[in-house]
């Protein structure tokens, strides 16, 4: 009976979309069903679609046929969340990847964008590059190749202080109630139309006044946020995923949604900017540097990036070839790039394994780096010879002089700490190196297998008043990684801690005890990547979650909440 119902949603799958939209065989289907850095579970099918509305009939078709919907865009997410998990869901999975919605529709001349579901971060900065404008987000060190609407679904931060978490109240998805009636819900506030096929296909084909647009009360943007961060004396941290006041329909909907499309505003690109490179061996003196900013300055810096030593050697021995990529073809290649990666991979586990080694095309490239002359400049060398902790300040038009002056007057090079102005390629090399040092954990994993255990990524908003953020855990947690990766979005506290614990340490427990001490600090966590299959949920999130999807159809499990239909 099983096998019946399988074929007839393969057989409809095929009638909407077209055989080669339609992937079934696990060797085609692993790409989409294995996370970039953590998950991997079983899917029936992953399909493709072209247009919005064959989004929509893909959709009826999983509801009438009682299938779990995983909607993806660019499989980015770094805590599983964007893929099945296990194999023990109670009904078939389905995997609608989304990346061919990629069209971005300008909307009163650049000041706001209508995102498709599978856009790029990428293609949004280049097409409002020429008018000189920006998104929200740039692109993250992990995420190279992240998608627009993916950082609304998660509340996702990023590294520029003035603009917040992602968040929009504008958007157009599919909702499934608690009757069983799949609905479509337009609420980017723009007339397309009334049934789900007018309004999908107006959409599609920009049938609409794209300049005459009206703006209500709802927020395209997180307005707050600024004057938040500045609050250095609050026990509550800037952002997190669970924050109840940034959970509204698609923003943070986590995959609960099936999301079309969303209304997000841009953001005037700078005249001029500069970089600030720190070292210090006092991380008391970066706290109170951030003090000075945040209630000092009247303009923010664009960025406040914090970089421990380790993550400074990760980034240099493990990332180098995503740095060399993107220096000499830009970050629209990392996508392709990704992709050649993930068909030689799939290639080579056809041969004898005798022969080649997991990983193939990483191990490839990590040699072939190797062999490249250092790639960082001579005084960010030396500043990782003398300095433990390091910083990174971007700082644009009003913000310069500020940044200038402070550390002209606070910041006089000692033994013990020191900075300097970067050139323009001093710049641009300190913020790609911080741009791709996510990725040297996984990639260290992969090349130590021998003394690595499990992958420990942790994603921490800590209270805004902590001054306490470098000791905050003991020797005895440290003492059983075998690598310790540490960075931060500074002036935010919201940190990354990936660890990868020592072959035959229990990963669970240690998790477990880092979270006990972190809940003593008043931490919160995740802070920007979401819950996805690592963290549970917060009660106000898994309440927001069965409030969007009451029959558990959407992306289950999610939050370490039930998998069962109706949460049952």
């Amino acid at each position: 009976m099983r096998q019946d119902r399988l074929q007839e949603l393969k057989n409809g799958l095929i009638a909407i979309l077209g055989q080669q939209q339609v992937l079934t065989k696990s060797e085609q289907t692993k790409p989409y069903t294995t996370g970039i850095r953590v998950g991997h579970g079983a899917a029936c099918a992953v399909v493709m679609p072209k247009t919005m509305l064959q989004l929509w009939n893909t959709l009826e078709l999983c509801v009438k046929l009682d299938k779990i919907i995983i909607i993806q865009a660019a499989n980015t997410g770094l805590t599983g969340g964007s893929t099945p998990d296990g194999d023990d869901y109670e009904r078939d999975v389905v995997v609608i990847n989304t990346l061919n919605l990629n069209k971005i529709i300008l909307l009163q001349g650049g000041n706001q964008v209508l995102a498709f579901a599978g856009s790029s971060l990428y293609q949004l900065e280049e097409q409002l590059s020429p008018l000189g404008r920006g998104p929200h987000s740039v692109i993250g060190s992990s995420c190279i190749g992240a998608s627009v609407v993916g950082g609304i679904c998660n509340n996702s931060g990023g590294n520029l202080v003035n603009r917040g978490p992602a968040y929009t109240e504008y958007s157009l998805f599919a909702q499934l109630n608690r009757d069983g009636k799949l609905e479509l819900v337009n609420h980017l506030g723009i007339e397309l139309g009334t049934s789900p096929e007018e309004i999908l296909t107006t959409l599609q084909n920009t049938n609409f006044n794209t300049e005459d647009l009206a703006n209500g009360e709802r927020l395209a943007s997180d307005h707050e946020y600024q004057k938040r961060v500045r609050n250095v004396s609050s026990p509550i941290p800037a952002r997190f995923n669970a924050d109840k006041r940034r959970l509204r329909e698609a923003s943070g909907c986590a995959g609960k949604l099936a999301v079309f499309a969303v209304r997000l505003d841009t953001f005037p690109k700078p005249k001029t900017e500069k970089v600030f490179y720190l070292g210090t061996n006092k991380p008391e003196q970066l706290t109170e540097l951030r003090k000075q900013i945040l209630t000092g300055f009247e303009y923010l810096p664009d960025m406040g990036e914090y970089l421990h030593r380790s993550y400074f050697d990760g980034a240099d021995l493990y990332c180098k070839d995503a740095y060399l990529a993107i220096k000499y073809f830009g970050t629209g290649f990392i996508p392709k790039l990704f992709g050649i990666k993930r068909n030689v991979d799939r290639i080579v586990s056809q041969w004898p394994t005798s022969l080649f080694q997991d990983h193939f095309s990483d191990r490839t490239l990590h040699c072939i780096s190797q062999m490249v002359p250092d790639h960082l400049p001579a005084r960010m060398r030396s500043f990782r010879d003398q300095y433990e902790h390091h910083m990174i300040i971007l700082t644009s038009d009003q913000s310069i002089k500020e940044t200038q002056e402070l550390l002209e007057k606070s910041w006089q090079s000692d033994d013990d700490h020191s900075y300097f102005e970067c050139t323009e390629s001093e710049g641009k090399a300190a913020l790609l190196h911080r741009y791709v040092a996510g990725n040297a954990p996984a990639r260290y994993q992969i090349l130590n297998q021998d003394n690595s255990g499990e992958l420990l990524p942790l994603d921490i908003a800590l209270p805004r008043n902590c001054e306490t953020w470098h000791k905050l855990l003991p020797e005895e947690i440290l003492s059983q990684m075998a690598e310790s990766f540490q960075m931060a979005h500074f002036l935010c506290m919201v940190f990354h801690w990936d660890f990868v614990v020592k072959k035959g340490v229990n990963a669970v427990e240690l998790k477990n005890k880092i979270l006990a001490l972190l809940d003593q600090a008043g931490a919160k966590y995740p802070a920007e990547h979401n819950v996805g299959h690592l963290y549970k949920a917060e009660t106000d999130l898994s309440n927001f979650y069965k409030k969007i999807d009451p029959t558990n159809s959407f992306n289950p499990g999610i939050g370490k909440t039930s998998k069962l239909k109706n949460y049952q």
